[in-house]
C-alpha cells in the first residue's frame, strides 16, 4: 500500500485504530528504557511494544560471513516489517518473527495484537515512507556517542555474552551502515531526545540532562503556562538551529535538579490533560534502581501525545 493511501486509510478510521509510537535510534541508545517506562505508566493491558530489530533476515552465525551488519536494510526482512507495521497500524494482528538476543538465535514466531497503543522501538522503523506513514509520533535517540558506546559495553557483556574486545571490533565494524541508515531516520522525526551532560559542568557524576528538539512536525504542548521563571532552573525552553538551518523549539531538562522541584512540573503538564488518572508513579526509570527526572520528563511528554493523537 502506498504510504500516502496509508495515511487516508488511518485517518478515516480513528475510533478503530492504535495509537502509533516510534521510537528509532542506534543499538543501546535507550530505546527499550524509554519503551518500558510508557508501558508502566500506561499499562500492558492497553500498549503493544513491539522490537522491530526481529525481523533480522539472519541469525547470529549466518551473519559473520555477509557483508553488513543488522543496521543494514539487506540484513533485515523490510518489505516484512513494513507489512506488518501497516497491519498494526491499521488494528489487525501479526505473527511476528523473534530474534533471540541472548542466544543470537531465531526462535519461534509469536501472535501480536495491537492494543489501544502501539510502541514500535528499533533500528529502522523510520527507514521508509511506507514505515514512517504508519507513526502517528515519531521519536529518534541520539545519545553522544561516547556515552551510547559505554550503555553498548555494559549492556552487551552483562546481558549478551560478548567480551569487550568483540563489542568495540563490531561498534567499529557497524559505524559506516550506522551513519548511512540508523542516523539518517534523525531527519524524520518529530521529536529528538538527547540525554548527555550540560556542557561546561565538569561534575562526572552528575546524572545526565535531556534536550528535546521538538520539530513542528506535530502539535506539541503548550508549555509557556508550565515554564516559568521560577521553574527555569530545572527545565526551559528556547531556540535552536535544526540540522538544516531551520528553527526549532528545544527543551532542556537539568539532571542536576532534585526530584521535589521537577515534581511541581510534572504534574502541572499532567493536570492539563484533565485525565481520570493520576500521575504515573513509574517514569523515570533508568533501571538498576536509578532514577532520571529528564527521562521521566521525556516520557511525559511522549504520554501526552500518545493520549491525545487519536
Amino acid at each position: 500500500m502506498p504510504d500516502k493511501e496509508l495515511k487516508l486509510q488511518r485517518a478515516g478510521m480513528p475510533n478503530t485504530r492504535p495509537v502509533m509510537l516510534a521510537i528509532a535510534g542506534d543499538s543501546a541508545a535507550g530505546k527499550t528504557t524509554l519503551t518500558k517506562g510508557l508501558v508502566k505508566a500506561l499499562g500492558e493491558d492497553r500498549v503493544t511494544a513491539v522490537c522491530v530489530d526481529d525481523y533480522h533476515r539472519y541469525d547470529r552465525t549466518e551473519r559473520k560471513d555477509k557483508p553488513f551488519t543488522p543496521l543494514h536494510p539487506d540484513c533485515n526482512y523490510m518489505d516484512i516489517m513494513a507489512q506488518h507495521l501497516q497491519l498494526l497500524a491499521t488494528g489487525q494482528p501479526i505473527l511476528k518473527p523473534v530474534y533471540d538476543h541472548s542466544s543470537g538465535e531465531l526462535v519461534r514466531p509469536e501472535l501480536v495484537e495491537p492494543r489501544e497503543y502501539v510502541i514500535i522501538e528499533g533500528l529502522l522503523p523510520l527507514q521508509s515512507k511506507l514505515l514512517r506513514a504508519c507513526f502517528d509520533v515519531a521519536v529518534y535517540l541520539d545519545p553522544p556517542e561516547d556515552i551510547r558506546v559505554a550503555w553498548k559495553l555494559a549492556r552487551d557483556t552483562s546481558k549478551r555474552g560478548y567480551d569487550e574486545e568483540t563489542v568495540r571490533k563490531e561498534l567499529e565494524r557497524r559505524a559506516p551502515e550506522s551513519e548511512e541508515h540508523i542516523q539518517s531516520q534523525k531527519q524524520f522525526a518529530d521529536i529528538v531526545v538527547r540525554f548527555a551532560p550540560i556542557p561546561g559542568r565538569d561534575d562526572p557524576d552528575e546524572p545526565l540532562s535531556a534536550e528535546l528538539l521538538l520539530r513542528p512536525t506535530i502539535r506539541h504542548p503548550d508549555l509557556s503556562e508550565v515554564l516559568t521563571n521560577s521553574r527555569s532552573h530545572a527545565m526551559h525552553l528556547k531556540m535552536l538551529r535544526d540540522d538544516d538551518g531551520r528553527p526549532v523549539d528545544a527543551l532542556h531538562v537539568h539532571g542536576y535538579v532534585p526530584r521535589e522541584d521537577v515534581r511541581p512540573l510534572e504534574e502541572a503538564i499532567w493536570e492539563e490533560l484533565d485525565l481520570d488518572m493520576p500521575l504515573p508513579e513509574d517514569l523515570g526509570d533508568a533501571g538498576d534502581g536509578q532514577r532520571s527526572e529528564p527521562l521521566a520528563i521525556t516520557q511525559l511528554l511522549l504520554l501526552r501525545h500518545m493520549l491525545t493523537a487519536g
